[in-house]
């Protein structure tokens, strides 16, 4: 394991995260320039702390060529969330809105893993420059700091294969040009042009500037962080709700389809892509059968009832995690089918999290060809996605990541539940947290937060973000020996 590019690395990372702590001060408040009772003040601070620990390290270590292997590739990119997570906690912390380290870090991690779940009990009693730094949080972890550092890297004479290796699984890579810096660049631009777009519909909507980019920060990362305490049920708009839905869908989807659709200037990439039609399949039968199960008291006009269901619905498989009703209040089999959902989460190649469609659709494909080999023994089969043969490796891969979805699910909760939580908020809470959803069931619901969890319980929901947002291997693969040896 070479130590000395991967601090380099690290030291790169802290270079554009204390660069992207001064994009909130236009909205930031001075308050006279005193360090607490104001955001700008904590901001430059942790803003300049930040740039000279990344400046430092990227100056000491940059010039090492050792030849960036997978291995290093794991480390960075486990520990650059993390690291990453550490500084961007700092603003939190300096301006005294969260005095707790614990609750700093907690946050900003659940920012840039785009989780969404928060310990804020008054959100809108922050002020509007860390409110905005919360939602950026969200925006740079969507695409990932990983990816953004791939685009410009290549131009500083260090290659990211390793890094996009490890950043995306390989269930999921696809290289839409040649060149791995290209990919990068059409993806950041993609994902750019969504946000650029939404925001833009929220200003017609008539949202303010900032809660119109704060909000879409939050969807194009499939974040879920608002500015205020009801979420997006703030604004009671059916215009900023439909936008948002829309948007929410497209994020969740897979934007090596976005590049093949705006290439081809054709909707056929959509309909030919097995996971896409299972997503949106998904997304309808679930809005149907929810619907039926929201009463009718809380939402009497059956159009409204309708657009709660679907966007909830929306928001939960494409892990978003926005509110515009509370769902506690609906029916029990209503929240299963949401809980069902998170562990869904969106498409493979998009900004959500989750155990991805691709892997439920593969899942399902492989679980049809061993029932047909058991009524035809002496027949071949092929398991086949997207009318191409699935390798054994990929399948290996598809049912190892199932089981540790699940030890790793059980192990948590049962922890969780001895730290005092009920069985329901603590299984909700871990797959909320390993999926990136955000808000869960019961006491961590649509109109809770995370505050109420003990200290070592928001540790272990932090690492499961971290996991989560990584699809575990990358995270696991750091605990075996093997790893570390030379």
């Amino acid at each position: 394991m070479y130590f000395r590019p991967v601090l380099g690395l690290l030291g790169f990372l802290l270079i554009i995260v204390g660069l992207l702590m001064l994009v909130p001060l236009p909205f930031a408040d001075w308050a006279d320039g005193r360090l607490s009772g104001g955001d700008a003040v904590p901001l430059l601070l942790s803003s300049g702390l930040t740039g000279l620990t990344g400046l430092t390290l990227w100056m000491a270590f940059k010039n090492q060529r050792h030849t960036l292997r997978k291995r290093e590739g794991f480390l960075v990119a486990a520990s650059g969330w993390a690291v990453a997570s550490l500084f961007g906690g700092l603003p939190y912390l300096f301006s005294g809105a969260i005095p707790s380290f614990t609750d700093a870090y907690f946050e900003t991690i659940s920012g840039f893993t785009t989780t969404g779940a928060t310990i804020l009990t008054d959100i809108e009693a922050l002020p509007r420059g860390l409110l905005l730094w919360r939602s950026l949080t969200q925006w740079c972890g969507g695409m990932g700091i990983l990816l953004l550092s791939i685009a410009i890297l290549p131009m500083l004479g260090v290659g990211g294969m390793q890094l996009f290796s490890a950043e995306i699984s390989h269930v999921t890579l696809e290289k839409l040009t040649p060149r791995i810096s290209q990919t990068a660049r059409i993806l950041w631009l993609l994902y750019c042009g969504l946000t650029a777009a939404q925001a833009l519909l929220l200003l017609v909507g008539g949202m303010s500037l900032y809660d119109a980019l704060a909000h879409a920060f939050a969807t194009a990362s499939s974040g879920g962080f608002s500015t205020r305490n009801a979420s997006l049920g703030h604004f009671a708009s059916p215009f900023i709700e439909n936008v948002t839905m829309v948007f929410m869908f497209l994020t969740g989807a897979s934007y090596a389809l976005h590049f093949r659709a705006l290439r081809g200037r054709s909707l056929l990439p959509y309909g030919r892509d097995n996971e896409f039609t299972y997503y949106g399949i998904a997304t309808l039968l679930a809005a149907v059968l929810v619907y039926f199960g929201i009463p009718e008291g809380m939402h009497p006009d059956w159009v409204e009832r309708a657009r709660a269901a679907l966007f909830q619905v929306v928001s939960v498989i494409s892990s978003t995690g926005f509110i515009t009703s509370n769902y506690d209040f609906w029916a029990p089999a209503a929240q299963v089918i949401l809980l069902v959902l998170m562990v869904h989460a969106g498409c493979a190649g998009s900004t959500s999290g989750g155990f991805k469609i691709a892997r439920i659709v593969l899942l399902f494909k492989i679980g049809f060809t061993e029932i047909r080999k058991l009524a035809h023994p002496r027949a071949i089969f092929v398991t086949r996605y997207n009318g191409e043969a699935v390798s054994p490796d990929i399948i290996a891969s598809v049912q190892g990541f199932l089981i540790a979805y699940i030890a790793i699910f059980a192990t948590c909760s049962i922890i969780l539940t001895a730290l005092g939580m009920d069985v329901l908020s603590a299984g909700s809470a871990v797959i909320s947290a390993m999926s990136n959803v955000g808000p869960g069931l019961n006491s961590v619901g649509a109109v809770e937060n995370f505050s109420h969890i003990a200290g070592a319980g928001k540790w272990l929901l932090s690492f499961c973000m971290l996991m989560g947002r990584l699809e575990f291997f990358t995270v696991l693969v750091l605990f075996s020996p093997s790893l570390w040896k030379r």
